[in-house]
């Protein structure tokens, strides 16, 4: 009996630590997932705060809208036709080509004419295709009114890569025709050998040629500008009075009223005759015909 007395306050000892830790344990277990929540949250705000910025359309300095849908990683050969109105359209075809120029451009093609209130101007522009978009915003700020603008983009990029190979592959032929004329041990064996190697290198040659003129085309970009004269504004008549006009203007009235007076006497003189002619026959009839009744 008393082993059991001393037994049951143990077993009261031992229930009421074990609800402690259990008690511990369950206030820890929120802590640290607290904590965690919180660095995940940090991790996603921070995510959100360097992410990139969101981009915008680049507008040119005159306010039209620079256009940036062409892929850099496709191989486009860009042409672009700006016709535009200036006062004095040959200077405005030397900015154009100072333009060119600047962004490491060349002019290929310029032609000016007219007089000096009439002049017109074309001209054709080469510029680095990376700095195609910057040459049209260049060309747009310029003092002159854009009547038009038109730009196109052609997409060979199948048609370059499958150049490329093409080459590649005839190249390696070369190769081995090379290495089969060095093993040919007779002369027709040498000539056959040659005449396959002189028909394979033409074909690479046609090749590296389309090769680098595609290059060429997508490495610059061309542009074509044509620039006419501006219609100068109509005056407005000036309100003021002013003497000498009404004067110049009276005179230039009596002129005219002297002229068509003058003008209808000659014309009397000419062919005034005729009426009096025809007036003479009526009374010579009259009278006749008056002698004749008398005369019955």
């Amino acid at each position: 009996m008393k082993r059991l007395l001393w037994i049951l306050p143990a077993v009261l000892l031992l229930a009421a630590c074990a609800a402690q830790n259990a008690t511990s344990s369950a206030t820890a277990g929120p802590a640290f997932g607290g904590a965690a929540t919180d660095g995940a949250v940090g991790i996603a705000k921070s995510g959100v705060a360097v992410g990139a910025p969101p981009q915008t359309s680049e507008t040119g300095s005159n306010g039209v809208p620079v256009p940036q849908a062409f892929d850099p990683t496709r191989s486009i050969i860009l042409t672009a036709n700006v016709a535009m109105k200036a006062t004095d359209p040959w200077a405005t075809a030397d900015k154009a080509q100072a333009v060119a120029t600047d962004l490491g451009g060349d002019v290929i093609g310029l032609n000016e004419s007219g007089t000096k209130d009439d002049r017109v101007a074309s001209l054709t522009l080469r510029v680095p295709s990376a700095q195609f978009t910057e040459a049209l915003r260049r060309l747009r700020a310029l003092d002159a009114d854009v009547t038009s603008s038109t730009v196109n983009g052609q997409d060979v990029s199948d048609q370059f890569v499958d150049l490329k190979a093409r080459l590649a592959a005839k190249q390696a032929e070369e190769d081995r025709y090379n290495a089969l004329l060095g093993r040919a041990a007779t002369v027709d064996e040498i000539l056959k050998v040659d005449a396959a190697l002189s028909s394979v290198r033409t074909q690479i040659e046609q090749l590296q040629g389309q090769v680098n003129s595609i290059n060429s085309r997508t490495q610059f970009s061309t542009i074509t500008v044509s620039v006419s004269p501006a219609i100068a504004p109509v005056g407005t008549p000036s309100s003021t009075w002013d003497p000498s006009k009404t004067v110049a203007q009276a005179f230039a009235t009596l002129a005219a009223v002297l002229r068509g007076f003058a003008d209808a006497t000659i014309w009397l003189l000419v062919f005034g005759w005729i009426p009096l002619v025809a007036l003479a026959l009526v009374l010579i009839l009259t009278r006749g015909r008056r002698i004749a009744r008398t005369t019955a």
